[in-house]
């Protein structure tokens, strides 16, 4: 009998644990159906390239109905699942919902931003967590150019050259850096601005910021950052954006126009209505094998999961890395399963970590040795290139990489796509 394998969520977990599939298992050994609400896989450690311009965003994506050529994809979202009878139902963008039968299913529905309630912050934040938020971002960060070089306001320019990053995770202080390398370089097109006018800022609640790496590769950054001007800030907290107007916990209260919230991630909301064991972080509680504990064929790994780590104690953390390596795993272990193997426990160790600060500027850690500058960028880029799924997305993000090392950032702002229909609505209001 055929066994059939559901996979939710088209992330690292999904998409490499489908991968996986496909390699081990023979035609006809288990149906593999992957879930996702996009067709796509966003690669995220490219996705502060994106918004800086360094990457088309296409490139910085892996198709899931190109690569998973083997399995069924379905474009929608799980919305309850029978453990006992071992059937998820799931809403498809249109139409009515879908019944999906199992004997394993795998969780990877990863995370959303985590959001605290301080006032204003909904209103006037902006996410790093999408493709769309990465795009959005860039657009962003050059309307503000635009809006501080044409205006005679002194009080609008400085708040529209004020940058707040919340957050000084690898997600923040990469998306801060390229942000801030690629300002600078298009400001020989602004010659009404001076580069002593953007006022860059990383709050982090922390006593450091990069807390997952080592205190070393942090105070690298740091370094890197406060030697470029950036207001880096340690145990400081945000505690109000209402009407555009930031106080920090230090005591200082500005305007800023741009706020972007970085602070951590918290699982699907999803994950709490399936009546699973969670830890006090709402992560799916799982074994050493990505188990869930109690659940008969069922798995978790990812941000969604507490997946013990083995080499290092506590929980694995939810960086690209582990998660890849782990959706690896869970593909071997489901082969496992299908052939009444036993599976086998999660054990992986980091080879080295790397934080990318624009271009040509990078700080990292290989086998133990500390790497700066031009050296720790190329490596990180070579990296990666050889990590994302599929040779035409390595040739695409090389080709991107490699055209606009001699040239400097683009300053076109294609802020009109998040509204594509007002050229038309504005046609159509002044008929006559």
């Amino acid at each position: 009998m055929t066994t059939r394998i559901v996979i939710i969520g088209g992330g690292y977990v999904g998409l490499y644990a489908a991968l996986r599939l496909q390699q081990k298992l023979r035609t006809g050994e288990a149906q593999v159906t992957v879930v996702n609400p996009e067709n796509f896989m966003v690669y995220r450690p490219l996705l502060p390239e994106v918004a800086s311009g360094t990457l088309e965003p296409r490139h910085a994506v892996v198709p899931l109905r190109a690569v998973l050529r083997r399995s069924r994809f379905v474009a929608g979202s799980l919305t309850s699942l029978d453990t006992e009878g071992k059937v998820a139902t799931v809403a498809p963008e249109a139409g009515p919902e879908l019944t999906l039968d199992y004997d394993e299913l795998v969780l990877g529905t990863g995370a959303l931003a985590k959001l605290l309630p301080i006032p204003g912050l909904a209103e006037c934040g902006i996410g790093f967590n999408s493709l769309a938020e990465a795009v959005h971002l860039r657009d962003h960060v050059l309307r503000q150019l635009e809006i501080a070089s044409a205006t005679t306001d002194p009080e609008l320019r400085r708040c529209a050259l004020t940058f707040v990053f919340v957050g000084g995770g690898y997600t923040g202080v990469e998306a801060l850096a390229e942000l801030q390398d690629m300002a600078t370089d298009v400001l020989a097109g602004y010659p009404e601005l001076e580069a002593s006018e953007l006022r860059w800022i990383l709050v982090e609640a922390l006593p450091r910021i990069l807390n997952t790496v080592s205190d070393e590769l942090a105070e690298d950054a740091v370094c890197e950052l406060r030697g470029r001007g950036i207001d880096v800030r340690v145990n400081t907290q945000l505690e109000s954006a209402e009407d555009g107007v930031l106080t920090l916990s230090d005591g200082q209260e500005f305007r800023a126009s741009t706020l972007v919230w970085v602070a951590g991630t918290k699982p699907t909301p999803l994950v709490k209505d399936l009546d699973l064991p969670v830890d006090d972080r709402g992560r799916i509680v799982v074994d050493e094998t990505m188990r869930v504990q109690g659940r008969d064929g069922l798995w978790a790994a990812g941000d969604c999961a507490a997946v013990p780590d083995l080499v290092n104690g506590g929980v694995c953390p939810p960086t690209a890395q582990y998660a890849v390596r782990q959706g690896r795993q869970l593909g071997d272990n489901l082969a496992e399963r299908v052939r009444g193997g036993t599976p086998v426990p999660f054990r992986y160790r980091s080879r080295g970590e790397f934080v990318t600060l624009g271009k040509n500027k990078a700080v990292g850690e290989v086998l133990g040795r500390r790497v700066a500058g031009a050296a720790a960028w190329a490596a990180r880029r070579a990296y990666y290139a050889t990590q994302i799924p599929t040779f035409n997305r390595t040739v695409r993000v090389l080709g991107d990489w490699l055209v606009g090392m001699p040239f400097g950032h683009d300053v076109v702002n294609l802020d009109s796509r998040e509204q594509p229909r007002d050229a038309f609505r504005q046609a159509a209001g002044g008929r006559t």
